[in-house]
């Protein structure tokens, strides 16, 4: 391995140690409420049945999660933020995966 990539590597690994301790904050955050999910889901004009079959969820997971009995974790929380940023192009291009 490059030495340069081993050393990024490693110090991204370093700051991972840190973060996970509370010694340091992430550097960046993306927080989703339940508010922000119905919104989100709201601006693409979706019914709730239909938005969470393009996002691959079960209706009862985006249900828990606009009502606040939830929270979106992960690639969920990760594709809501770019639904947010682009619903138009995301949604067209996750509706185009589906065939």
């Amino acid at each position: 391995m490059d030495k340069r990539l081993f050393k990024k590597l490693a110090a991204s690994m370093r700051e991972m140690g840190e973060i996970t301790r509370g010694e340091r904050a992430p550097s960046r955050r993306f927080e989703i409420t339940a508010m922000d999910v119905q919104e989100i889901r709201k601006s693409t004009g979706l019914s709730q049945a239909n938005f969470a079959r393009i996002i691959h969820v079960q209706l009862g997971t985006l249900k828990n999660w606009e009502q606040g009995r939830r929270d979106p974790t992960g690639p969920a929380k990760a594709l809501l933020q770019v639904i947010r940023k682009d619903p138009a192009h995301v949604l067209k291009a996750l509706s185009d995966a589906d065939g």
